[in-house]
């Protein structure tokens, strides 16, 4: 799934008054985390997750990959928190704005 910027930028000002919900602690990506961060991701779709690190490097690639293994998209990354969705398969509660159609002529 892709997103536009526009519903890029709905989903990181939802976000913004959220508390991350997912910490990663000094073990780092775990599958206990990823568990839980699927669950989090099912029933709130829109999640955030507190990274554990010293390295921008190695706390970006931890937001990458718990995107990856929770075939969520990676809205946000900023200092060291991450902005996690994922469309709930059945009953969405986040609704994204539609893009305007472009006008010809």
């Amino acid at each position: 799934m892709n997103l536009t910027a526009k519903q890029l930028a709905f989903l990181k000002a939802l976000a913004h008054d959220r508390k991350p919900i997912i910490l990663l602690g000094h073990k780092g990506l775990t599958d206990a985390v990823v568990k839980e961060t699927r669950g989090a991701l099912l029933a709130h779709e829109l999640v955030k997750v507190r990274l554990h690190g010293e390295d921008k490097e190695a706390i970006e690639a931890d937001a990458n990959s718990i995107a990856e293994q929770t075939g969520a998209i990676l809205v946000d990354a900023l200092g060291k928190v991450a902005v996690l969705y994922k469309r709930h398969p059945d009953e969405p509660v986040i609704v994204l704005p539609k893009d305007k159609p472009t006008q010809v002529g």
